[in-house]
């Protein structure tokens, strides 16, 4: 069957030049976006429950830009004015450009990973006296309190948002070719606002292992996956896919 409709379960991206327009003008699709999970702040009263006073901690570990909006969110919300000796240690250069939303990046110490934790990890581990704070959500990549571990760092996890499940009932009596996944929790939010969804005809784009493992558990047959040698992208992968069917 050939491909005409595709739902990405995330935000419309905000930039001009995102592939997933290019891939729309290409292969003549028509592409939506809908958040399947969105994120919701922890208030100060529940961070203050987890028995956290910012004023313990020399250094923070920021793995996204939602860390980044909650902490400083809650250091708000606690009346805690943020020192300019905090050290910042960034996932990524995205995550650590963000913080110019908040600081004057120049003025600050940010130290930046790669794009993985485990990038990140001889950086934190040059600085083991300090002790580290890690803003997280309520659903914590394993790797991460594993590799902090076994640092050897003092360190504490604090929820300060939590990964929701949005409510996608207008989406009830609509069907696309293709429904696009990034996480486990896309997938569980899908089953979870229709627990009588059939796959049918409907192609299944998953990105990364945990969320192919998430498909195959709920019964999906994932026919798209990234990332691969060939595909390193979703786009790209989406697009091999189109290009094969729609052939023919």
């Amino acid at each position: 069957m050939k491909v005409k409709t595709i739902l990405v379960s995330q935000p419309e991206p905000k930039v001009e030049n995102s592939p997933y327009f290019e891939l729309e003008e290409k292969q003549k699709v028509k592409i939506d976006f809908i958040p399947f999970i969105h994120v919701e702040g922890v208030p100060s009263k529940e961070v203050r429950q987890q028995k956290i006073d910012l004023a313990n901690y020399t250094a923070i570990i920021l793995t996204s830009r939602n860390a980044v909006d909650h902490f400083f969110r809650i250091a708000e919300e606690m009346r805690f004015k943020v020192p300019d000796s905090l050290k910042y240690f960034c996932l990524s250069e995205a995550v650590a450009y963000y913080l110019q939303k908040y600081v004057v990046y120049r003025k600050r110490k940010i130290y930046v990973g790669k794009r993985t934790f485990a990038e990140l990890a001889p950086l934190i581990k040059k600085y083991k006296n300090e002790k580290f704070l890690l803003p997280s959500s309520d659903m914590l990549k394993p790797d991460v309190p594993k590799t902090l571990n076994k640092l050897g760092v003092e360190w504490k996890k604090a929820v300060f948002y939590r990964t929701v499940v949005s409510d996608l009932s207008d989406l009830k009596d609509v069907t696309y070719d293709i429904l696009v996944f990034f996480s486990p929790s896309g997938i569980k939010s899908l089953f979870e606002n229709f627990p009588d969804f059939k796959q049918n005809n409907t192609r299944i784009a998953v990105f990364g292992n945990t969320t192919i493992k998430a498909a195959k558990e709920h019964g999906l047959t994932a026919d798209i996956k990234a990332p691969t040698p060939e595909t390193p992208s979703m786009t790209m992968a989406i697009s091999k896919y189109i290009s094969e069917v729609n052939k023919k």
